[in-house]
């Protein structure tokens, strides 16, 4: 697996791998990941990941992570 690129973000980490033919998009907020899966085939270029990762999919990202911890907050307190 070799990193492609890092796109700056000032809420998450963004990494761009490359691996199998396929293209990892991987956000990093505190403990929790979300990556998303791309085949090379499917894009024309390196640099169409950057018009993946739009300011408008991040968002949604970021509300992910938030549920994500959320949810995770909540199984936690079961347990304990």
């Amino acid at each position: 697996m070799r990193v492609v690129a890092e796109i700056p973000h000032p809420k998450t980490k963004i990494t761009i791998f490359s691996w199998n033919g396929r293209y990892l998009v991987k956000f990093e907020y505190g403990f929790l990941e979300q990556t998303y899966k791309v085949s090379e085939m499917d894009l024309t270029s390196e640099n169409d990941i950057n018009e993946i990762v739009s300011e408008a999919f991040v968002s949604k990202v970021m509300v992910r992570f938030l549920e994500m911890e959320k949810d995770f907050g909540q199984a936690i307190n079961d347990v304990v």
